[in-house]
């Protein structure tokens, strides 16, 4: 039985959770393109988190941790720890001094938006972010996210549609689960 245990023990920690396994498996098949018209199939928000988690370190691989998603009647809320400074050093820039004693440091990031879909485009508006408890919407989270966040990243597409791709006809977000409908 100990033999037994000790061989499971690294399969175990190596493994992928059965969550992250199953999103992934959803993802493969809405990608495969083989679903028929009209298919819908729903990705549960453990199943996203789970995901998520397993993924933004490979797109991110320092300044983010601990990713997490809470799903709504059309709409979403993102929170992670963020180190700005250190995303900022992975894109290859040194902050200078000043800017690096506002940057560095986790802080707790929270981002809250509204999501709407049909006709095989989707559309996020970003309604509200919180940085350590300090919250920016309206006219000044819209100065932030033309002046900082597009010139930075100007593939986002934060308030502009964009195609959702693979014959994804819309996207129903519940707070359980993200019903993703098939279309063409």
């Amino acid at each position: 039985m100990k033999r037994c245990l000790l061989v499971l023990i690294p399969l175990l920690l190596f493994s992928s959770p059965p969550d992250y396994n199953s999103a992934q498996r959803k993802f493969d098949l809405i990608e495969s393109n083989r679903l028929a018209a009209g298919t819908r199939v729903d990705i549960t928000a453990a199943e996203l988190n789970a995901w998520v988690a397993h993924e933004i370190p490979r797109v991110v691989p320092q300044g983010v941790r601990d990713p997490r998603l809470e799903l709504g009647q059309q709409n979403a809320t993102g929170t992670a720890l963020v180190d700005f400074g250190k995303l900022e050093r992975a894109r290859g820039y040194e902050p200078g001094w000043i800017m690096s004693k506002l940057l560095d440091g986790e802080r707790p990031v929270t981002v809250k938006t509204r999501i709407r879909s049909g006709g095989g485009q989707a559309t996020v508006d970003v309604d509200r972010v919180e940085i350590s408890g300090i919250a920016i919407d309206g006219q000044a989270l819209d100065f932030l996210i033309r002046n900082f966040l597009l010139p930075k990243y100007p593939n986002a597409a934060v308030g502009r549609p964009f195609e959702l791709g693979n014959r994804i006809d819309r996207l129903d977000v519940r707070p359980a689960s993200v019903g993703v409908l098939i279309g063409r």
